[in-house]
């Protein structure tokens, strides 16, 4: 009995032992398999089966067409585009919905040109022949019209000339979505038009390739040069392998992107534009409707050219305007000017044109009859153009009365000399 209990010391120091070292290999095994999802990149590991990235280059190819009603249709069913075109694909249905946003581009371009009879004119003006440009559309009677310009400008975003909002285009019907029926409604009015493209800022190209090589060892080892080259190709072709097998089949290319020469942001275009355009207009009043980010750029210009925008500007409708009097350290006279000139139709649960509570004490807020951001835009048109009829006809009346006084003072004036005589 008693060697028994003897014995029990060393069976407990064998017990601990093997429970060391079969500790120390789960340690080992967790290490290594932390090592190993080290290595596999989750979001890469999803894009495992994804398609390449090759899509139509036209409508037609897409097999969509725009209807009678203006609204995007697939030839073969009649139904309205569908974003999920391959289920648990997210990002290659995200990169053929891009895919089809750039052919809208190019569609909407080609109605600004056909249907509404306009030509672009390439910013900067004196660009050389390699440098980056951008462009806006003109009215054929945009810098000669003597009485009435209005001047379009967008939110952000993928949108370029013409668009208001790429999702209303294609999951709703080109009135919504494009600039198109303020343009009509403009001419028709008698104005002359000038579409700005504040978000065609840059020249995208390619990066070259930069080919990193594999890391080298950091810890010194006491093994034959060539056997530890041999290991270490060996270890970095398994680590190759085992990467290739869950990266993504196609990379995206690297790009970079050019800036336009005085047109690099919202901000600067829109000052160029006024610039070296509309400033230079015939018109005697200006008018702009600007979007979002476009009612930024808008008190931008004010900020830069306050007396020049009072002088031009007969009114101003701003949609859901991302503009900020305070952060944009705007002037007194500024703000006072757009009580009296400006109305932004912003995204509301109340009826169209209520009238809501300032936020700011700059211009006037009133419902645009939608919740939707992107909406404001189409849903205020009517409420636009009866807007800016009304300052105009205001602004005459004026006149009318100004020149009505100078023609009595001028009148009482003479028969004042007359009596002297």
């Amino acid at each position: 009995m008693r060697s028994h209990l003897a014995a029990i010391p060393e069976l407990c120091v064998l017990w601990i032992a093997m429970a060391q070292i079969a500790g120390q290999e789960d340690r080992e095994k967790t290490t290594a398999l932390k090592d190993l999802l080290s290595r596999i990149d989750l979001d890469e590991l999803m894009k495992k089966d994804e398609p390449p990235f090759t899509f139509p280059k036209t409508l037609e190819e897409f097999e969509y067409a725009f209807n009678e009603y203006g609204q995007l249709r697939h030839v073969k069913t009649g139904e309205p585009f569908v974003f999920n075109a391959r289920e648990d694909l997210h990002r290659w249905n995200q990169k053929r919905y891009e895919a089809l946003g750039e052919i809208i581009t190019q569609y909407v371009y080609e109605l600004l040109e056909k249907k509404c009879n306009m030509t672009k004119a390439i910013l900067p003006m004196d660009a050389t022949e390699d440098e980056a440009t951008t462009f806006i559309y003109l009215s054929p009677d945009a810098l000669s019209n003597p009485s009435k310009l209005l001047v379009l400008i967008q939110g952000s975003g993928v949108v370029r000339a013409g668009q208001w909002a790429r999702r209303l285009i294609i999951n709703q019907d080109l009135d919504s979505g494009t600039q198109i029926p303020f343009i009509t409604r403009a001419v028709e009015e008698g104005y002359g038009v000038m579409v700005l493209n504040p978000n065609e800022n840059y020249l995208e190209v390619d990066k070259p390739a930069v080919f990193s090589p594999l890391p080298s060892p950091t810890e010194p080892s006491d093994e034959p040069a060539e056997k530890r080259e041999r290991k270490d190709d060996k270890e970095g072709k398994k680590k190759r392998e085992f990467y290739e097998k869950y990266r993504n089949p196609q990379k995206e290319t690297e790009t970079e992107r050019i800036p336009v020469r005085e047109n690099g942001s919202s901000e600067e275009h829109v000052l160029y534009v006024w610039d070296h355009f509309v400033s230079r207009a015939a018109a005697k009043n200006v008018f702009i409707v600007a979007h979002s980010y476009g009612g930024l750029s808008f008190v931008e210009l004010m900020n830069q050219r306050e007396m020049q925008v009072k002088n031009r500007a007969c009114a101003v409708a701003l949609t859901d305007s991302a503009h900020n009097i305070w952060l944009q350290e705007t002037s007194k006279g500024t703000q006072d000017w757009m009580q009296q000139h400006c109305c932004n139709w912003v995204s509301s649960p109340e009826p169209l044109d209520t009238l809501l509570d300032p936020m700011l004490p700059d211009c006037p807020r009133v419902s645009a009859g939608t919740e939707r951001h992107e909406l404001t835009s189409w849903t205020s048109f009517n409420s636009i153009f009866r807007f800016f009829t009304a300052i105009l006809e205001a602004k005459e009346d004026e006149e009318v009365v100004e020149n009505s006084n100078i023609v009595t003072t001028r009148s009482s004036s003479l028969k004042n000399k007359h009596q002297d005589l």
